[in-house]
């Protein structure tokens, strides 16, 4: 799985989750709301050590902070890319699901999912 940010979530990121020595920051399925490909589900972020997990299913550093997802949550990433972007509207991160297997246009989805948005 591919974890990609775009210039302003990194920005956004560095700005409002300040990290210490050894944290990162973790997304995760969580219950309650949506996203562009889960009714009943939507992304949690939490400050974590990346060096503690020896499952991770997805990662990316950008600016010496590692951005990651761990084994325990794949059903909630599986057959999925995530990009996270900048919502213009309520200037906070997006989460765009993109599918790795973009031959089955059923699972191909151009929404975006915003904490806010229900």
């Amino acid at each position: 799985m591919k974890i990609t940010l775009t210039e302003q979530a990194i920005e956004w990121f560095e700005n409002n989750f300040p990290l210490d020595e050894g944290e990162s920051i973790r997304f995760f399925g969580k219950t309650y709301g949506q996203t562009e490909v889960h009714e009943g589900f939507s992304m949690g972020i939490q400050f974590d050590d990346f060096e503690a997990h020896d499952d991770i299913l997805g990662s990316t550093t950008v600016n010496n902070r590692t951005y990651f997802t761990i084994k325990e949550d794949q059903w909630f990433f599986e057959g999925y890319d995530l990009e996270i972007g900048i919502d213009d509207q309520y200037k906070e991160p997006s989460y765009h699901f993109i599918s790795q297997n973009p031959s089955q246009e059923d699972e191909k989805t151009d929404g975006v999912s915003s904490p806010s948005k229900k």
